[in-house]
């Protein structure tokens, strides 16, 4: 079983879940307050890989929602600044086992990174997403 780094939002659902099923899996978690963590454009930028920097984005931050912030239309440096700046529009969890990082809870990722197990049931949603909200109708995450 890995060692996982998890840099959450407290107090969200989401991330609770997400870490919910890291543990079952036999996954040990050093949480951390993503919202907290002293962040850089180096130190941020390993967590997102080759994905594109629209992908980077927390969808449901309500920058995000209201059209304030449009990932799509940044660039690399102009997003890392955004991130950095507002940590809430990070895409979340990020995560860190040894050297390798990701961000966002892609049960399929995921899995094919560090297991998950099999036979989890009712756990993992049959759609494979373990982000956002379960009902489009909750109430938003607590401020932080």
């Amino acid at each position: 079983m890995a060692d996982v780094i998890f840099y959450e939002k407290p107090g969200c659902g989401g991330n609770a879940r997400q870490k919910a099923l890291l543990e079952r899996a036999g996954h040990r978690l050093e949480v951390r307050d993503l919202l907290a963590e002293p962040w850089t454009p180096e130190t941020l930028r390993p967590f997102f890989g080759d994905r594109p920097v629209a992908d980077w984005f927390n969808r449901a931050a309500p920058a995000v929602k209201s059209g304030e912030v449009v990932p799509e239309a940044m660039d690399e440096a102009a997003a890392l600044a955004a991130l950095v700046e507002r940590p809430l529009l990070i895409r979340r969890p990020l995560m860190r086992v040894g050297e390798r990082r990701d961000c966002g809870f892609e049960t399929d990722r995921v899995d094919a990174w560090i297991g998950l197990g099999i036979g989890l049931g009712d756990a993992v949603p049959t759609d494979g997403k373990m982000e956002g909200c379960l009902r489009p109708d909750m109430p938003p995450c607590p401020k932080p």
